[in-house]
């Protein structure tokens, strides 16, 4: 596997940790990856939720909560660490100023286009940008107007396709249209990336994620012209991850046909694990009392069946009754939990043997 070079960072494999939230990649997986030579990320998602002890005010608790797992991140690795904040979230600017301030190596922004994420730059600030898109198209629009405002070009660019986890940038019925592909749309953003690059003087390294599981699939990927790749799920059911062994063994638990599109509290369609919480929420039985935290800006209480964070947040504890867990459309492939270390050899060593036999058949 080739080096990631993301401007004056360095990550030995080229291996982005996805940022699963609520509370499922924190300071402990962020860490173990960046040990591991990828890049390792926490995610801003619910923080205030997880922190509500040292304040009852969500924000508050929220810049708290990223300040110490930034922290403690930083004390278990000289790796990379990076933060993923969505740009959905109500206390967006609080989580990038925050992230800036903590000197975090990268944010990731997406879930929303990042419009105007270096107007939070300072001069001395050493916080890399890089967004999250669906589409070659999506990564021309933050570029337009990161160039044209503020003189900044993306360091790096992330681009999901539909099997990924979590709320997907895409409707429901692209979800399955082999046109929307990561196959098909990593071309067409690494093209937009290098001509924007060309352009500008400079690199926009492509990290491509959403079903991407075996070193095999890395391999492929990498071979459309991607740099590195971006995983979520495969390391959920590791040692390291943040979330409660009830998560990671619904993964271990879960049939190919427990993984299901649900539409989202927030507007969006979704990945995850079919469960009892998901079938109640189908037959109508879920309704949130109120609003408890005003997280994210497209959430309607008045027409949500329940509190997107509190499920989220209840999964992560391990209260698997009361919510449910995101995941990658291959979640149901897992069988045991394993130390990250171990994961990136497999992924190292499954990669090799497929680029061998690629050389081998040239």
């Amino acid at each position: 596997m080739k080096e990631l070079k993301i401007g004056n960072l360095l990550a030995k494999v080229p291996i982005v940790q996805g940022g699963m939230g609520v509370g499922i990649s924190l300071s402990g997986l962020s860490s173990a990856v960046a040990n591991a030579g990828g890049i390792g990320v926490i995610s801003a998602a619910g923080l205030g939720v997880i922190y509500n002890e040292y304040s009852k005010d969500y924000n508050e608790a929220s810049i708290y909560g990223l300040k110490q797992e930034l922290r403690k991140a930083r004390q278990a690795t000289k790796g990379i660490i990076g933060v993923n904040i969505m740009v959905a979230l109500s206390n967006f600017a609080d989580m990038v100023k925050t992230s800036i301030e903590e000197k975090a190596d990268i944010i990731f922004a997406g879930a929303g286009l990042p419009l105007n994420l270096p107007s939070f730059l300072k001069p001395d600030s050493v916080t890399k940008l890089v967004p999250i898109v669906s589409s070659a198209r999506a990564l021309k629009l933050i570029c337009r107007r990161w160039i044209g405002e503020y003189g900044y070009t993306p360091d790096a660019v992330v681009v999901e396709g539909p099997k990924a986890g979590g709320h997907l940038g895409y409707s429901h019925e692209q979800i399955n249209d082999e046109n929307y592909s990561l196959e098909s749309i990593v071309p067409e953003v690494v093209a937009a990336a290098r001509e924007i690059g060309e352009q500008q003087g400079c690199n926009i390294p492509v990290i491509a994620g959403g079903g991407v599981y075996t070193g095999e699939d890395i391999y492929n990927i990498m071979s459309l012209g991607a740099d590195a790749v971006q995983m979520g799920t495969r390391f959920v059911t590791t040692n390291e991850c943040d979330a409660d062994d009830k998560f990671k063994q619904c993964y271990i638990d879960a049939k190919q046909e427990d993984i299901t599109i649900i539409q989202s509290p927030v507007g969006m369609p979704g990945r995850a694990v079919h469960n009892s919480f998901l079938e109640k929420v189908k037959q109508g039985l879920k309704q949130p009392k109120a609003c408890p935290f005003n997280c994210i800006k497209t959430c309607d209480v008045t027409n949500s069946p329940y509190c997107i964070m509190l499920a989220l947040y209840n999964a992560y504890r391990g209260k698997m009754e009361n919510g449910y867990a995101f995941c990658g459309s291959n979640a149901w492939r897992t069988n045991k939990i394993i130390s990250v270390s171990e994961l990136i050899d497999t992924l190292k060593t499954e990669y090799q043997a497929k680029a061998e036999v690629a050389m081998a058949n040239a």
